[in-house]
């Protein structure tokens, strides 16, 4: 698929790495539908895009509310007339221990609300637009593409039981939509990425930084633009589907 001239809708696309892919695409003479729950984000990140060359539309929308998913991209249908790809970006991190235990004594547990929060974005909010946005396009008749972003994470992190399940999750629903919608003409891949420097990592503790970067074979974090950079491919390459991109500088090796 080229990007040129397609309508790409992109969740949690105020800030960070949303913002960046829709920054990379707008470059390329795209269309943005921006959702985000924050709309100083979105109104700086739509402008942004324009500013590059796309054209661009911000949409505030609770991602965990089925009601409110289907209408925004019923709007985003009429306002752009047609949808060509979704990036469901979104995601919510409320790390912890399921259990903190001192000198025998049962100090915390996770909670529900912690557990079922990032259930709620990372999964539920996926799964809404996924649908809606493969309804759309199938309706369309002319095919598509949804890119899922999962993590390194999936395969299980201590202190992440909510995260970790999540990002699993999603990157096992790339290969079921991948089989379900390819008579569509809709392809479905996934981006596994590591620690990418964002606003996020940058106001983190130094030290922090550098435990995560010893972990990484090539001794940095990603960049926003390497992560943009995998997302074209896979929007690009239309005998991609169905895979997940591990874009994590060899953390896993």
């Amino acid at each position: 698929m080229q990007i040129k001239n397609n309508v790409f809708v992109i969740t949690g696309g105020g800030r960070g790495l949303g913002r960046a892919m829709a920054e990379s695409l707008a470059k390329q003479g795209a269309s943005l539908a921006l959702i985000d729950l924050n709309n100083e984000n979105l109104l700086e990140a739509t402008s942004s895009c324009e500013s590059l060359g796309g054209k661009a539309q911000g949409y505030v929308c609770d991602i965990t509310v089925e009601k409110d998913v289907e209408e925004c991209f019923v709007k985003i249908k009429k306002d752009f007339g047609q949808i060509n790809g979704l990036v469901n970006n979104a995601g919510l991190m409320r790390d912890g221990m399921l259990i903190k235990v001192k000198d025998g004594e049962l100090q915390a547990k996770m909670s529900v609300d912690q557990f079922q929060s990032v259930v709620n974005v990372n999964l539920l909010g996926t799964f809404l637009c996924g649908r809606e946005a493969a309804a759309i396009m199938a309706t369309q008749g002319e095919g598509g593409v949804i890119v899922n972003i999962s993590s390194v994470s999936r395969a299980g992190n201590i202190g992440q039981t909510n995260y970790s399940a999540t990002k699993s999750a999603v990157a096992t629903m790339v290969t079921s939509w991948a089989g379900e919608l390819a008579r569509h003409g809709i392809r479905v891949g996934g981006i596994a990425p590591g620690v990418i420097a964002t606003e996020m990592t940058a106001q983190m503790k130094p030290e922090a930084i550098d435990r995560m970067i010893s972990a990484v074979p090539l001794r940095r974090l990603g960049e926003t633009a390497e992560m943009a950079h995998t997302l074209q491919y896979i929007i690009e390459n239309d005998f991609f589907t169905g895979r997940i991109i591990e874009m994590d500088g060899g953390l896993r090796i």
